[in-house]
């Protein structure tokens, strides 16, 4: 980690989001949604917008975001209306229900095709936290978080995971909200004062940083370290590139 943030209680709870921070899956959604997002412009626009960018678009407007919500925040960003529809609309560019049903299905056929890894990083990090006594969760706006998550046996180093199936049961907001946050660390047992939360998405940080978190530490998995600097103006108390960093940081202040 870099340039520490100021000194915090003990750390006694983690929450990491999966996307991106324990699953090497964010690269499958930016490519999901440059599919349905593309043809989308291609439909409604006929060809007059800029392509989807699935590196800066994709984290300003749609990564941490529900499916709903980042179609509606990119598709109000090219300035294109469109009528809200319901969660059954099937895939298409009709309404901004169709647009998210239009990504999830590119998704899945991706995940069919191409598989979900988790990074390298992943399992070690939570094995050592484990060991140590410190509970993690496990937080996604995904439905296939839950499942990806226990295909790479990730599911087993954690004690919580909150998916966008929890987040629509019980009806909790998406991020920058930190309606997950809290509520996965409410199933821990902890405290936000005393809980660390990893985020890879400018909106996670956002949503960390309001919901008063003890340590907000932002990563950046890109090969240059591009994100760094985004990250800690989202709010991020530090930024790596590792989650083994994040083991020594969290045992020095386990209490």
């Amino acid at each position: 980690m870099n340039s520490p943030g100021p000194p915090t209680g003990p750390l006694r709870a983690v929450v990491l989001d999966t996307d991106g921070v324990l699953l090497d899956s964010a690269r499958l959604h930016a490519a999901a949604w440059r599919t349905a997002l593309d043809a989308c412009l291609r439909a409604v626009a006929g060809g007059a917008q800029p392509p989807f960018d699935g590196d800066a678009d994709y984290r300003r407007f749609v990564d941490g975001k529900s499916r709903h919500d980042g179609a509606a925040a990119f598709l109000t960003a090219r300035g294109i209306a469109l009528p809200t529809g319901t969660p059954g609309d099937p895939p298409g560019f009709g309404t901004v229900w169709a647009v998210a049903a239009a990504k999830e299905r590119a998704f899945v056929e991706r995940v069919r095709s191409e598989g979900v890894t988790a990074f390298p990083d992943a399992g070690p990090a939570l094995r050592a936290l484990r060991a140590d006594g410190v509970p993690c969760a496990a937080v996604s706006a995904s439905r296939h978080a839950r499942d990806l998550l226990a295909a790479t046996a990730l599911d087993r180093l954690l004690t919580v995971v909150v998916d966008g199936v929890d987040a629509a049961r019980h009806g909790l907001a998406g991020k920058p909200d930190p309606a997950l946050f809290l509520h996965a660390t409410a199933l821990l047992g902890a405290r936000p004062a005393e809980t660390a939360v990893v985020e890879d998405a400018l909106a996670g940080v956002r949503a960390a940083r309001r919901g008063g978190f003890g340590l907000v530490v932002g990563i950046d998995r890109t090969a240059d370290g591009a994100a760094r600097a985004a990250l800690r103006e989202a709010g991020a108390d530090e930024t790596t590139d590792t989650l083994t960093a994040l083991v020594g940081r969290v045992r020095r202040e386990h209490g």
